[in-house]
C-alpha cells in the first residue's frame, strides 16, 4: 500500500525518534469488564484530543491512549487518585498505568459494547500450519507465515510504551537520559511476544560539545570518578534495578545480572506482558539493529525467507530460547543475509557496498571499529533479482546443506566466503568488531544437526508432489518442513545421517531430548 511505502522510507533514526515521541504522549488504562468503548473515549477526551487507542487482552481488558498532546496526560492526573490502602500500603509512584472501574457497574454494565482486541501473541504452530496447506504456492505460504508472526503496529506501540515507562526511573537521576528499544523490537525481524531489549542511553550529553566553544573558560561538571566504565554501568544498572523492583508498578522478578558480558537487568512487565532486558546504551548493537532495518525494508523477500527459516529452525530445535552452543536467531538470520548477498544478481548490498553509499551524516566510528553506512534507503539501488521465494527457500538449504563449515568463514562485509581465521565450528564475522566470531557459541554437533536438517529441507522440497499432496490433504511445501522430522517417517531421516559420526549423532540425540525437556518445561510453566 502507499501507506506503507511511505512509512517504508524513512530513515532507521527517524522511525526510533517519531516511535520513542509518541510514547511520552500515551498512558495505559487497565479497563473494567463491561465496558463502553465510546463513554470511555469520550471521558478521556475531555482532557485532550486522542490521536489513536487500542484494546488488549492481558489478564483483564486494558486500553492504549495515545494523545495528540503531553499535557493531556498531566490533565489526566490531576484527575485520577491514589488507590485507597486498607490491607496493602502503597509506593506513592505517580506512574502513566492507571485503573478505570465503573462507579455504579450494575446500570453502565448495559451499555457494554462489543470490543475488538488486537492480538499480541501469533497463532500456536499447529494452526499455522493447517494456514499453510490452504494456500496457493509456497511463496504464499512465506508471506502468510510472516504476516501471522511479525509484530503489529499495536504491538511496537506498546514497547515502546513499555521504555517510556522505564525512562520515567531513568529521568529521577538523569533528566536527559533515554531509553531506548535495540534488535528484533525495532530491526522488523521481531516475531510477536519476543523480549523487549531496551538499553539507556545518556549520548544526548554530547550535543553541549558545540555550546562550550564559546566564552573564555573550560567548563565541565564535577562528577564522580570511577575506574572503569563496567564499573560506572554496574553501578548505574544496579540503583535502576532496585527502583524498578520497589518503586515500578507492574515490574516483577527483577534479576540484576551485573557480571554477565554486557551487564543487565532482567525484569517482566505485567501491564504491557513484556519480558524486558534493560543493559546501559551499546551503540554497536544499535548499528546491528539498523544494518537489519535497512535490509529487511529493502525488499519484502528477505523478512518473508527470515521469518520462514527462524520458524523452521525453531521447530527443529536448532534454535533455542536459552543461551547455549545452539545457533542463535541473530547468528541464522546474517547467514541468511550473506545467501542474499550471494545470489546473482544479489538481492541486497554487501556491507562495504552500504559503506560506500554513506555520507558525511552517517560516519560513525565506536571503540575504533569504522560502523560508517549509509542511512538513506532512497539512495540504494533496488536489486534487479527477480526469484521467487520458493527457490529461495528451497537454495537456501541447498546452499548450507553442502557449504564447507571446515574452511569457510561468512563475511558480510564483503558478500564473500573467506577462509577461517580461527577453529570454531561456525564462524560468521560480526560485522563491525571485525575480529569477533558472532557464533563462537555454536559447537560441532550443533553445526552438524544445522547441516542434516537443511539437506533434509532441501530433500523434502525436491522431491515433493504438491498436488498429489494437496489432494491427500497432507501438509506440504513450507508446511512439510515445519512438522519434526523422524515423526512422519524416520527411516528416511537414518539414510541421510550416514558418514556422521557416532559422536555427533548421540549428541544430536542428547540435545533432541533437551529440546522435548525445554518444551515440556515450557508448556507446564504456562
Amino acid at each position: 500500500t502507499d501507506a506503507e511505502v511511505n512509512i517504508r522510507k524513512k530513515t532507521f533514526t527517524e522511525v526510533q525518534t517519531e516511535r520513542l515521541e509518541q510514547a511520552e504522549r500515551t498512558v495505559l488504562i487497565k479497563c473494567p469488564p463491561k465496558l463502553n468503548e465510546k463513554k470511555l473515549l469520550q471521558y478521556l477526551s475531555s482532557h485532550g484530543n486522542i490521536n489513536s487507542h487500542f484494546f488488549f487482552e492481558n489478564r483483564g481488558i486494558h486500553a492504549l491512549i495515545e494523545f495528540s498532546e503531553k499535557d493531556s496526560i498531566a490533565s489526566l492526573q490531576d484527575a485520577i487518585g491514589i488507590p485507597s490502602a486498607a490491607e496493602h500500603h502503597v509506593v506513592p509512584f505517580k506512574s502513566r498505568l492507571f485503573t478505570f472501574t465503573l462507579k455504579n457497574p450494575v446500570s453502565q454494565a448495559a451499555e457494554e459494547t462489543p470490543l475488538h482486541l488486537s492480538p499480541q501473541s501469533h497463532i500456536p504452530v499447529k494452526e499455522l500450519i493447517q494456514k499453510l496447506c490452504r494456500a496457493d504456492n509456497i511463496s504464499s505460504q512465506m508471506y502468510i507465515l510472516l504476516n501471522e508472526y511479525q509484530l503489529t503496529e499495536e504491538n511496537i506501540k506498546l514497547r515502546f510504551l513499555a521504555c517510556s515507562l522505564v525512562r520515567d526511573f531513568t529521568h529521577a537521576y538523569f533528566p536527559d537520559s533515554t531509553v531506548k528499544p535495540f534488535g528484533s523490537s525495532v530491526n522488523t525481524f521481531g516475531k510477536l511476544g519476543c523480549d523487549v531489549d531496551m538499553f539507556l542511553d545518556f549520548h544526548d550529553t554530547r550535543k553541549h560539545a558545540t555550546k562550550m566553544k564559546k566564552g573564555p573558560f573550560e567548563m565541565e561538571y564535577q562528577m564522580k570518578r570511577l575506574p572503569s566504565e563496567r564499573l560506572a554501568t554496574q553501578k548505574i544498572l544496579s540503583v535502576i534495578g532496585d527502583c524498578l523492583d520497589n518503586f515500578g508498578p507492574g515490574c516483577v522478578s527483577v534479576q540484576k545480572i551485573l557480571n554477565a558480558r554486557c551487564p543487565l537487568v532482567k525484569f517482566s512487565h505485567q501491564p504491557t506482558g513484556f519480558q524486558c532486558d534493560l543493559s546501559v546504551s551499546n551503540s554497536i548493537a544499535i548499528k546491528s539493529s539498523e544494518l537489519l532495518y535497512i535490509y529487511g525494508c529493502l525488499d519484502s523477500r528477505v523478512r518473508a525467507l527470515v521469518f520462514s527459516v527462524r520458524c523452521w529452525a525453531r521447530v527443529h530445535g536448532l534454535t533455542n530460547s536459552v543461551p547455549g552452543t545452539w545457533i542463535t536467531n541473530f547468528s541464522l538470520t546474517m547467514m541468511i543475509m550473506f545467501f542474499l548477498q550471494k545470489r546473482s544478481p544479489p538481492i541486497i548490498p554487501t556491507l562495504d557496498q552500504l559503506k560506500e553509499l554513506a555520507d558525511k551524516k552517517d560516519k560513525h566510528v565506536i571503540g575504533g571499529y569504522d560502523c560508517s553506512f549509509v542511512s538513506d534507503l532512497s539512495k540504494i539501488k533496488p536489486t534487479e533479482n527477480t526469484e521467487t521465494l520458493d527457490v529461495l527457500l528451497g537454495d537456501f538449504f541447498e546452499y548450507f546443506g553442502n557449504f564447507d563449515f571446515r574452511k569457510n568463514s561468512i563475511n558480510l562485509r564483503k558478500g564473500k566466503e573467506v577462509n577461517k581465521p580461527e577453529s570454531s565450528p561456525l564462524y560468521i564475522w560480526n560485522p563491525f568488531e571485525q575480529d569477533l566470531n558472532i557464533s563462537k557459541n555454536v559447537n560441532q554437533p550443533q553445526l552438524e544437526k544445522f547441516v542434516a536438517m537443511a539437506r533434509e529441507s532441501a530433500w523434502i522440497l525436491q522431491k515433493e508432489d504438491n498436488t498429489q499432496q494437496m489432494i491427500n490433504k497432507e501438509p506440504w511445501g513450507l508446511a512439510a518442513l515445519l512438522i519434526p522430522f523422524g515423526k512422519s517417517n524416520p527411516s528416511k531421516m537414518k539414510n541421510r545421517m550416514k558418514g556422521m559420526g557416532s559422536e555427533t549423532i548421540r549428541s544430536l540425540l542428547d540435545s533432541l531430548k533437551l529440546n522435548n525437556a525445554n518444551s515440556l518445561q515450557k508448556a507446564v510453566g504456562k
